[in-house]
């Protein structure tokens, strides 16, 4: 079958300036880009646009939704969809699906529970494997996948943490390169989290050079984001968030492999400061030949569990430390201290998913709202939550680069030639959802780029679709071109905007975006997804 969409403004996703003209679809691909003028041949199906603007399906480079995809919950994925992604690179933070040999499934359903809306059965043991459940799931999006250290590890060693004996490292390197050998599109590490913080530069560069020679890039969760943190010892000679970025850095230089610094943030007020010099250090080595860039989501908030809040000493005291005077006082002293140096606090933390259903009505409020409501401390509040949720509960963690009405530092990173960019949300089918799993390529087209004219609407499609695309050596998607598959967004440039929530009521469907289609399928009509039509499929880098 042939769709025409005609009478559109044409933005092919390479940066060039936008010009009228057609599209014509045949299948799943694209069969010609008609400019204006000439003649368009005849199809089945026409669709005139009357103006509106036609692009490459958007890409959402940093994503963890992979892990919906083979369950149950994987109709959320029509929150990308409505906001015009239609393709997710999976696989972030050292945290994939696979390899997922036989018994493994517990410890990676453990790892991944903040990801996960119900536990997987994994079906397969491999990427590949991984890759034939996604096509037999039929899902609404495409999904390509890193391969995580952290599963990595899971699948080659029985040493949970720290330093691997020399036969686990081969056997995980040997993982490592079958995985990338049947498709994964990079390496991915999660260093603020375990195991990835306890593990030696050494294992990373190992694995990275693993990727330099398949040539396919690492993507790196840092150690730390805040100018101090749990990761490194409280007095260095730099920055904390400064040091971890300088290690990447150094280490990707060394390795010969391209680097994705993963959700470029500063989080904290008081770690805004030195933004500007992280910006600069990736220039510096960019400068000097290194192949490095930067992601970033639009919002100043992100999502994490409760449980990441909270030091290890307590967390591991628990239900004890709780119901201890002496244990709670350090707790609070230890916070207040943090938080006050970091530069955040209570009113910063914000209620995502409260992880029980008696515990509903505290979605979307702050943590200084929670704890008048029971009468105690904030920090015992974070306590409380934490042991009546066993750790589920799910917050959004506000001044990331910036707060509303403060947010040159975000503006500065979104804008860098070397930024991508990404959603990084966490997708449940209950609570308060984090804004940039509804709005975030909405927000930039209108906001940041119709509203205040921060980037031109060529160059920020091109970043969204075929740089995006090329940084994971995606060929046949990101462009708008004869033969390029047909993932393509019909969108409103006068209108596109996201609909933030106001308080503590969430963010809705954005507007602006008013057709979308995967492979040729047309998935959204008029800004709604119909979810039964499910044309995605994996996507294997070879």
């Amino acid at each position: 079958m042939t769709t025409l969409l005609s009478n559109a403004t044409i933005v092919d996703g390479l940066g060039g300036a936008p010009f009228p003209g057609s599209v014509l679809v045949d299948g799943t691909t694209i069969k010609a880009v008609i400019p204006a003028g000439q003649t368009t041949p005849p199809a089945d199906e026409v669709l005139d646009l009357d103006g509106l603007t036609v692009a490459p399906g958007f890409i959402d480079m940093h994503s963890h939704s992979d892990w919906l995809v083979p369950g149950a919950a994987a109709g959320l994925m029509s929150n990308f969809l409505e906001q015009g992604v239609t393709t997710i690179i999976g696989g972030n933070c050292g945290i994939s699906p696979a390899p997922a040999p036989i018994g493994a499934g517990p410890k990676l359903d453990a790892m991944a529970s903040i990801l996960l809306d119900a536990p997987l059965d994994y079906g397969w043991e491999s990427m590949s494997g991984l890759f034939d459940h996604i096509d037999a799931a039929k899902p609404l999006v495409n999904v390509a996948n890193l391969v995580g250290h952290a599963t990595i590890r899971i699948a080659g060693s029985n040493t949970k943490r720290g330093p691997m004996p020399k036969a686990e490292l081969d056997r995980c390197l040997a993982i490592t390169e079958e995985a990338l050998a049947e498709g994964a599109c990079g390496v991915s590490f999660g260093l603020g989290y375990d195991p990835g913080m306890y593990s030696p530069l050494e294992e990373l560069e190992a694995v990275a050079r693993v990727a330099a020679r398949a040539g396919k890039p690492i993507t790196v969760h840092l150690k730390a984001y805040s100018w101090i943190s749990p990761c490194y010892p409280l007095w260095t000679p730099e920055a904390h968030n400064v040091k971890a970025l300088r290690e990447m850095l150094e280490l990707a230089e060394r390795a010969q492999v391209a680097l994705q610094i993963s959700h470029f943030i500063s989080v904290g007020r008081r770690t805004w400061r030195n933004s500007q010099r992280c910006l600069e250090m990736v220039d510096e080595a960019r400068s000097r030949g290194v192949d490095v860039m930067i992601d970033a989501f639009a919002h100043t908030c992100g999502n994490t569990t409760i449980n990441a809040l909270l030091p290890f000493w307590f967390l591991a005291g628990l239900p004890d430390a709780y119901h201890s005077r002496r244990m709670m006082w350090r707790l609070a002293a230890e916070l207040n201290v943090g938080f006050k140096l970091v530069g955040f606090g209570p009113g910063d933390l914000q209620i995502m998913d409260a992880g029980r259903e008696d515990l509903r009505h505290l979605d979307g409020l702050r943590m200084d709202e929670v704890a008048r409501r029971w009468g105690v401390s904030p920090t015992r509040a974070m306590a409380k939550l934490s042991v009546e949720t066993d750790g589920a509960a799910l917050v959004l963690l506000h001044t990331y680069s910036g707060e509303p009405g403060n947010e040159e530092v975000l503006d500065r990173v979104l804008t860098h030639p070397a930024c991508l960019y990404e959603t990084d949300a966490i997708l449940r089918t209950t609570g308060h959802p984090n804004p940039g799993g509804v709005g975030t390529f909405p927000r930039i087209l209108g906001e940041h780029v119709r509203d205040r004219g921060l980037l031109a609407l060529p160059e920020a499609v091109a970043r969204m679709t075929s740089q995006s695309a090329d940084r994971f050596g995606i060929s046949d998607r990101g462009r708008l071109a004869p033969g390029q598959a047909a993932d393509i967004v019909v969108f409103d440039p006068t209108t596109i905007a996201e609909k933030p929530g106001v308080g503590a009521e969430p963010a809705e469907r954005p507007d602006g975006i008013v057709h979308v289609f995967v492979n040729g399928e047309q998935v959204v009509d008029h800004g709604v997804c119909d979810a039964t039509r499910r044309p995605g499929r994996a996507i294997r880098v070879t």
